[in-house]
């Protein structure tokens, strides 16, 4: 069976619904949605009503290309007033051959929660720090060796249950079951992880469009968390306070119009368009751009002051992601404010160029090292939903085809 995993990532301003397969450590996407996220903000549902509307829409579009009903989500969920602790657990070996498996490993982490969730709280990831054999021996992979015990030290990380429970209430009345969650932070981090930052600490800094959220990895491991409420719609409010337009219209500027940084933008290239009251008004690149550029410096420097808040741990890269560093000449702020730390994204897999998906990708590449490591086959998708959209190939004309080629050839 193929790991195909179907992964879900509900924001402010989209919901990004992605299906895909792991296959030699590279990530396939196989459908993705993209729809317009209604009664949600900064991540938690506000209006169930709308909300469930879009989430409709956002499968819909994927059932109907691949030929089957997902039904299996893995789910990044809001990290306000996230916790995170240090803990330890252990499990003993009673078979005769005392060789540790998958099974052990998950056993022990088990026993790492035991006492430490409050029952207004909810686990959200259990991030092994070190495993330990025989109480002894520290290993990086304790499977197939022989021990009569293994303890795991791990951080696991905590919310609210109102930061779950909102979004699992949508999806159980759309019969669509959770199957992992996860950190959007520690989701980004895994779409952007690289063998010459594993064991170093890390920042990431997501602009999203209600909030920026600021995460901590130290060796792989997400230990500090926060949120600041300013994003890509206080420049698309700044824009619209400036000249008297309203938040699409903005946005729209934002987006297709102004650079991030002021410096080479144009004075002599206009845009046109009306004003609330209808007028006619012609905005200069320059201008505009230099208000983008105080938003994005302030929100990039904000970000910069709160990683210093979160760790005393010397920071060694900084990666910057979400919708919002898409906006041209981005790259460009965040050299002069961030400096040589700064790994801006740049996500490259085919049909989601864009960094809003670097969290659905992230999760999804996560969820798979996870379950592999625990000698588990990960796929949200059942080997029988695979047949039948191996089915669906006859009715892919050639061109689509060859989009989704890699999937229905292997």
């Amino acid at each position: 069976m193929k790991q195909i995993i179907t992964s879900l990532d509900i924001g402010s301003d989209k919901i990004k619904l992605v299906v895909s397969e792991v296959h030699n450590n590279n990530l396939y996407i196989l459908s993705c949605s993209e729809v317009n996220s209604k009664g949600i903000k900064k991540g938690f549902v506000v209006n169930p009503d709308e909300a469930i509307i879009s989430l409709k829409e956002s499968f819909k579009r994927v059932n109907d290309i691949l030929g089957i009903k997902i039904d299996n989500v893995i789910l990044t969920i809001p990290s306000d007033s996230s916790e995170f602790i240090k803990s330890s657990g252990y499990t003993t070996i009673t078979r005769e051959d005392r060789i540790i498996n998958g099974d052990d490993i998950v056993r022990a982490l088990q026993s790492c929660v035991y006492n430490n969730v409050s029952t207004n709280k909810e686990l959200v990831n259990i991030m092994p720090l070190e495993y330990v054999i025989d109480e002894s021996n520290i290993v990086a992979d304790p499977k197939g060796k022989k021990a009569d015990k293994l303890t795991i030290n791990s951080v696991i990380g905590i919310v609210p249950k109102k930061n779950v429970y909102g979004l699992f209430t949508l999806l159980e009345n759309l019969n669509i079951r959770v199957t992992d969650i996860c950190f959007g932070g520690l989701a980004d981090y895994y779409e952007y992880k690289k063998k010459s930052i594993e064991n170093s600490d890390v920042a990431v800094i997501n602009i999203g469009k209600d909030k920026t959220e600021i995460s901590i990895i130290s060796n792989n491991v997400l230990i500090g968390n926060d949120v600041i409420n300013v994003g890509g719609k206080n420049i698309d409010r700044d824009i619209s306070y400036v000249y008297d337009l309203t938040l699409k219209e903005s946005a729209k500027i934002k987006e297709k119009f102004a650079l991030a940084h002021k410096k080479h933008s144009s004075t002599s290239e206009k845009y046109e368009c009306l004003t609330k009251n209808g007028e006619e008004v012609k905005i200069n690149q320059y201008e505009v751009s230099e208000i983008v550029y105080e938003r994005v410096k302030e929100i990039l420097e904000l970000s910069k002051k709160e990683i210093n808040i979160l760790t005393k741990k010397e920071i060694s890269y900084i990666i910057i992601t979400g919708g919002c560093t898409e906006i041209e000449d981005f790259a460009e702020v965040v050299e002069e404010v961030i400096g040589k730390k700064a790994i801006l994204g740049n996500i490259t897999e085919l049909g989601v160029r864009n960094n809003k998906f670097s969290s659905a990708l992230g999760i999804t590449k996560y969820y798979v090292e996870k379950i592999n490591f625990r000698n588990r086959k990960a796929s949200t998708i059942s080997e029988d939903e695979q047949e039948i959209m191996f089915q669906v190939k006859k009715k892919y004309s050639n061109l689509l085809g060859k989009v989704y080629g890699y999937f229905f050839d292997n």
